[in-house]
């Protein structure tokens, strides 16, 4: 039996409410465990993620150079235009939103709390 069974990502931001809501809907979650001041997500798909309140947190600034990147999340996708339409319609914004062509075309974003995250598409299975 694997000593460690799960892993949840946690980002600090100002409103945990707001950003754990932006994910659950990005991810077609469902609340998952909450205190007064962290809130987490289950993704449909098993992902966990979670939202520690910080009343002194900064947006990383990112892909500008002065602050460092903190967090990245990389969200496999079949579909980036209609992944994007959904991220856009969430209140996040596109920083980069061209990759290049292939198999690992991908296009970044940042959440409503300034978070990076980059949306890849995924490969077709093999075989």
């Amino acid at each position: 039996m694997a000593l460690v069974t799960a892993a949840v990502v946690v980002l600090d931001c100002a409103e945990p409410e707001k950003l754990a809501h932006f994910y659950r809907q990005l991810l077609d979650g469902e609340p998952g465990d909450a205190a007064t001041d962290l809130i987490e997500v289950r993704g449909a798909d098993g992902v966990r993620i979670a939202f520690r309140r910080d009343g002194n947190a900064t947006p990383p600034s990112w892909p500008r150079p002065e602050a460092t990147l903190q967090a990245h999340l990389v969200l496999l996708v079949e579909d980036l235009d209609e992944a994007e339409r959904r991220v856009v319609g969430l209140g996040g914004l596109p920083t980069e939103t061209r990759g290049p062509a292939g198999p690992y075309e991908e296009r970044s974003y940042s959440d409503p709390a300034g978070h990076s995250f980059t949306l890849r598409l995924s490969p077709p299975p093999a075989g």
